[in-house]
C-alpha cells in the first residue's frame, strides 16, 4: 500500500470516527433532553388533586406576608425543565393591577400558577377560554377568582361615570356585581370587589368544560381576595 491509500484510509477513519462521536453526543443530548421533557409532564402526585393545589396556594402566601419566601422553582434548571411543557398546579385570574403579583404573593416560581391578567379579573370570552385552556389541556386542578382591596376597576364601575376609549369595556362586565352588592352594610366599593369575585365565578360555571370537571371533582374554583395593606388572601364564599 502506498502513501497515498494510506494516508486516504486514515482519513476516512478520522471522518467516520468524528461523525459517530457527533451522533452519539445528539443522541445524549436528546436523550437527556426527553428525559427533562418526561419529569415535567405530570405535575406532582400531591398537587393534582384540588384540596392539595389550593393548600399549596394558602401555604404560599402565608410565607409571603409572614416574610419568609422560599422562592421555589426558579432556578435556570427549572427553565430547561420547562421548555417544552408545562403542568401547572394552580390558575389564578386576578387584576391587571400592579400591586398584585401573583407569582409573589403565592411565594411560587416559574409553571407553578397560570397567571390570567385583567382589569377588574373579568370572566370576558378570552379569560374563560383561557381558564378552559389551563384546565382541560394542562390538567390545572384548581382555579382562583382573585380581587383585591380598593380595586380601581371596580371603584369605577360604582361611580360608573363616562370614560375616555376603551377603559369603560370593563365596566361594563362588574355592573352586575354592582348591582348585587347594593344595600349591604359596610365599605361600598369593598362589598363590590367581593361581589364582582361572586358573580364572576359564576359566569365561570357557565362553561360546559369546566363544569364537566367539576363533576368528576377533579376542579374545584374559589374566590379570594388580596389585602393591598397586609398581603393576606382571604378566600371569598
Amino acid at each position: 500500500m502506498n502513501f497515498k491509500e494510506r494516508f486516504g484510509d486514515r482519513r476516512h477513519f478520522l471522518q467516520v470516527s468524528t461523525a459517530a462521536t457527533l451522533m452519539l453526543a445528539t443522541a445524549s443530548n436528546l436523550g437527556w433532553r426527553v428525559q427533562q421533557a418526561e419529569a415535567a409532564e405530570l405535575p406532582s402526585d400531591t398537587l393534582s388533586k384540588p384540596d392539595a393545589a389550593l393548600k399549596e396556594l394558602l401555604e404560599g402566601n402565608r410565607r409571603f406576608t409572614r416574610h419568609q419566601p422560599q422562592y421555589p422553582h426558579q432556578s435556570q434548571a427549572r427553565m430547561q425543565e420547562l421548555a417544552q411543557v408545562q403542568h401547572p398546579f394552580a390558575t389564578v385570574l386576578t387584576c391587571a393591577d400592579s400591586r398584585v403579583p401573583v407569582e409573589l404573593l403565592f411565594d411560587q416560581g416559574i409553571g407553578d400558577i397560570f397567571d390570567i391578567r385583567v382589569a377588574g379579573n373579568i370572566a370576558t370570552p378570552e379569560t374563560v377560554g383561557s381558564i378552559e385552556y389551563a384546565v382541560a389541556l394542562l390538567g390545572t386542578p384548581v382555579v382562583m377568582v382573585l380581587g383585591h382591596e380598593r380595586c380601581g376597576a371596580v371603584t369605577a364601575a360604582v361611580k360608573n361615570e363616562p370614560l375616555p376609549g376603551q377603559i369603560g369595556s370593563f365596566v361594563q362586565a362588574i355592573l352586575p356585581a354592582v348591582a348585587n352588592a347594593k344595600g349591604l352594610s359596610g365599605d361600598v366599593v369593598d362589598n363590590a370587589v367581593i361581589a364582582n369575585v361572586q358573580y364572576q365565578i359564576e359566569q365561570l360555571k357557565r362553561s360546559p368544560v369546566l363544569i364537566e370537571r367539576l363533576r368528576s371533582g377533579d376542579l374545584k374554583i374559589v374566590g379570594g381576595r388580596y389585602d393591598l395593606d397586609t398581603g393576606i388572601v382571604k378566600l371569598v364564599t
